[in-house]
């Protein structure tokens, strides 16, 4: 299964950030590359100051950058990503929002919800700022909203096959 991550951070972090995250999770990480075919057991970190979409192919999924203008006030943003993730993988598709100011990804969880995904918010008491949680939490769309260390379990519960 492929990770597709948007962080809002400028260039220079995100290579740092897909650096950390390939060899803190014993996958392949890097910035998601134009044309690029989304491969499984990957993690495609949005670039800084590009949106990462996600188009089908014939039967491929590709990656495409989007140099457009902010959404909710972000570059790179999470619901171009989550929408465009929607009309190639349907509901087939886990969401999950993390500690983050505004209400990006608030849209895109509906999106991703109403096709029959699946959506984790971090619960109020452990996310720094809860704007981005929150506003997900507050469109009834999450499947749950928990607590920082049980987002990792919940995750690998759905992941595995387990019980939602």
């Amino acid at each position: 299964m492929p990770v597709l991550l948007t962080q809002h951070m400028p260039p220079t972090f995100t290579a740092i950030l897909a650096e950390h995250l390939s060899k803190s999770a014993g996958r392949h990480a890097a910035e998601g590359q134009d044309g690029e075919v989304v491969m499984p057991g990957r993690i495609y970190v949005a670039p800084g100051g590009k949106h990462m979409l996600v188009h089908k192919t014939g039967t491929e999924a590709v990656i495409r950058l989007n140099d457009g203008p902010p959404v909710n006030f972000c570059k790179p943003a999470v619901d171009p990503m989550f929408r465009s993730a929607v009309e190639v993988w349907g509901g087939a598709l886990l969401g999950v929002i993390l500690t983050g100011m505004g209400s990006d990804g608030a849209g895109g969880v509906v999106s991703l919800a109403q096709a029959g995904g699946n959506v984790i918010a971090q619960d109020e008491e452990t996310s720094v700022v809860w704007g981005m949680p929150g506003a997900a939490a507050q469109t009834g769309m999450c499947a749950d909203v928990l607590p920082l260390d049980e987002v990792g379990r919940k995750v690998s519960r759905l992941l595995m096959g387990g019980r939602p």
